[in-house]
């Protein structure tokens, strides 16, 4: 196991990590920008080296200079969290290339999976059935429109080597098509370094659901069940739950299995995550795969009782995982509530600040709360990084007691100093159509809600 282990990234997700590392013995390392250097967060970690400005492009994205950080704090390990440079397979191979183990899959398998074409048709040998669309990616916009023809709109233009829905365009005609593709090209240039994009028939009514897996060197994998994440504001996740209500024991089971085969045909190695999006009529279809930690691992975490952090860091380090799938154990229900600091009465505008107050009730029943957060009452929020305040978590025996669990700590929590998204949770949880399980990714259920009619008291 290693000794001291560098964490390559800030914040919460920083903070869990320096945790997984604690309870197996390694000293945590942390880096930190200019503008996050003295935060609270940092207290987490044994030493702190300073990264750059607080311009991520000149720290947390210096693949050099993290690399030089944990040369000289003698780290043996570096673990990127996610976001960053997390599924960064240069970054991968810069640590290798220095003697540092990387906490993920091999470069190779990044590269690979990390560009959405040539995932498909990894996913294909595997036996996933693929969302109709472009094979390569689109040379022109006339290879788009003839793929669009051949079948059929309202399509999306999505970035071959991105994600977060940055670069996705919806068209539902050629006239639309021919608009968006100049505009898809450039804006995946600017995000990921590639203007190349493809195709895929958007499927209306589509429901995100996703498949956490655990492989080791030696050919042993587990899941850890699904988690459903059709709850999205522009492709970016609002609230998940596990296990998915959409979900039949039976397609469930499936589902699991075929994940992990395809996971063990491409000899991945780490925690990863297969994504799907379940079309209307019930088919699952692959999307892509994430080679590194999701923000929504604690979901996973609550209904089996595993550490995936210290998981994935004992793979990392060459054990054995010591588990078969009759030992995962998944039991009750849990939702997770990203809180943000965004006002979603002003659509969403960030609200970066300090904390006057910031506390989270945990015991007000009828389940159990998990509060994973990197900050405390006196904290700022720079306005240069991700919004992520908290991840409120609730696991209950049922659905409707981690969902009434969830309303009641959200309800009684108080964060004074910035706006938060809290509003738009407790309005998609108190929604019929979330209640009774029944959304999907086209919409917002419960949001905006609906406003007092003229002259009645708000």
């Amino acid at each position: 196991m290693f000794s001291r282990l560098l964490v390559a990234n800030r914040g919460e997700v920083a903070v869990r990590i320096a945790r997984a590392c604690r309870t197996l013995g390694i000293a945590p390392v942390g880096v930190a920008s200019e503008a996050d250097l003295g935060a609270s967060w940092t207290r987490a970690f044994d030493e702190v080296v300073c990264l750059g400005p607080a311009a991520a492009a000149e720290s947390y994205l210096r693949a050099d200079r993290i690399v030089q950080a944990a040369l000289q704090t003698r780290a043996s390990a570096v673990h990127p969290g996610w976001g960053f440079l997390a599924e960064n397979a240069r970054f991968a191979a810069l640590c290798a290339q220095h003697g540092l183990v990387f906490v993920g899959p091999r470069p190779a398998l990044m590269e690979l999976m990390g560009a959405k074409t040539p995932a498909k048709r990894a996913m294909r040998a595997a036996g996933l059935a693929l969302i109709p669309g472009s094979a390569e990616p689109l040379a022109d916009v006339e290879a788009a429109v003839a793929v669009a023809a051949e079948i059929g709109y309202p399509v999306l233009l999505k970035a071959d080597q991105g994600g977060g829905g940055r670069g996705m365009r919806r068209s539902a005609n050629e006239t639309e098509l021919r608009a968006a593709f100049g505009a898809a090209r450039a804006e995946a240039l600017a995000a990921f370094g590639s203007g190349e994009v493809y195709l895929e028939r958007y499927l209306t009514g589509g429901r995100h659901i996703e498949v956490q897996l655990l492989c080791d060197a030696f050919g042993h994998a587990i899941h850890v069940g699904e988690r459903e994440c059709s709850v999205q504001r522009k492709h970016q996740k609002l609230i998940e739950e596990s296990p998915s209500p959409a979900l039949d024991p039976a397609e469930r089971s499936a589902l699991c299995e075929s994940a992990l085969r395809a996971a063990l045909h491409v000899g991945y190695s780490s925690a990863g995550t297969l994504e799907f999006l379940r079309a209307p009529d019930g088919r699952l279809h692959f999307m892509e795969m994430n080679t590194r930690l999701q923000v929504e691992h604690p979901v996973s975490e609550l209904v089996s009782g595993l550490d995936i952090p210290a998981l994935q860091i004992r793979i990392a380090a060459n054990e054995r995982l010591a588990l078969a799938q009759s030992d995962v154990k998944l039991r009750g229900h849990a939702i997770e509530a990203r809180i943000n600091a965004e006002d979603p009465e002003r659509n969403f505008q960030p609200s970066p600040g300090t904390l006057r107050a910031f506390e989270f009730p945990r015991d007000l029943g009828p389940g159990t709360l998990r509060v994973d957060t990197h900050l405390a009452a006196g904290d700022t929020v720079p306005p240069y990084y991700d919004s992520l305040l908290a991840k409120v978590i609730a696991h209950a025996e049922t659905r409707a007691l981690a969902i009434e669990t969830l309303v009641r700590a959200l309800s009684a929590a108080r964060i004074e100093g910035l706006a938060t998204t809290i509003p738009l949770h407790l309005a998609v949880l108190a929604s019929e159509s979330f209640r009774a399980g029944r959304y999907d990714t086209s919409a917002i259920p419960g949001w905006p809600p609906a406003r007092a009619k003229a002259g009645a008291k708000p």
